[in-house]
């Protein structure tokens, strides 16, 4: 069986590309790391791991537009089948989808459609929550938007700060990425609209 050829983009200290490292399997491999910020733990984890890394600093670039679109044309020369963005903070314009052609994931730390956007652990909190969690989702044009592939709950302590929170849903994240590229990669995902039907 051929392995499904995944690339990761990420922004820092990388300990979600580390999971989905770890989890490479007969199912998938990551083929490629882009970051788009130098010097971050994220590339030391890559190249650690034999990965082919690409730097895209967004100041290089005239517009959102061009960043995006350099990215997905990386990827594709690169026969990437599948992209996933973890812990990646630039938001990719919708040119990215239409040249990638490939589908790609995303994770949030929190249980979409609830509190999406960039501040989702700390919004939770203030919204008095009881229950949040984390969800892996299909990527579309629109922010935290596309079908839902894994969620699971975590519980809100009474006790937890945000960072408190993040660390525990993040553990949950780490262990959920992995599972929704190998359902992917084995053909064992299919979507009816908004829907993600496990086979």
């Amino acid at each position: 069986m051929k392995r499904l050829r995944v690339a990761v983009l990420a922004s820092g200290t990388g300990s979600l590309l580390q999971a989905i490292l770890d989890g490479q399997d007969d199912h998938y491999e990551v083929a490629l790391v882009v970051t788009d910020r130098p010097g971050v733990k994220a590339i030391e984890r890559a190249q650690a791991a034999g990965v082919e890394v690409l730097v895209f600093d967004f100041k290089d670039f005239a517009s959102r537009e061009e960043f995006s679109e350099a990215i997905a044309r990386a990827e594709g020369e690169r026969g990437i089948d599948l992209a996933i963005q973890a812990g990646f903070m630039r938001i990719l314009s919708p040119i990215y989808f239409r040249t990638l052609g490939v589908p790609s994931m995303n994770s949030h730390p929190a249980l979409l459609p609830s509190f999406p956007g960039a501040h989702g652990v700390r919004e939770a909190m203030e919204w008095g929550v009881k229950i949040t969690g984390t969800t892996i989702h299909f990527v579309d044009e629109e922010v935290d938007h596309g079908p839902i592939i894994l969620q699971e709950a975590v519980v809100v302590e009474e006790s937890d700060t945000e960072e408190m929170l993040h660390e525990r849903i993040k553990a949950v994240e780490q262990r959920l990425y992995p599972e929704a590229i190998r359902l992917f990669a084995e053909g064992r995902l299919e979507v009816e609209g908004r829907r993600v039907r496990r086979l």
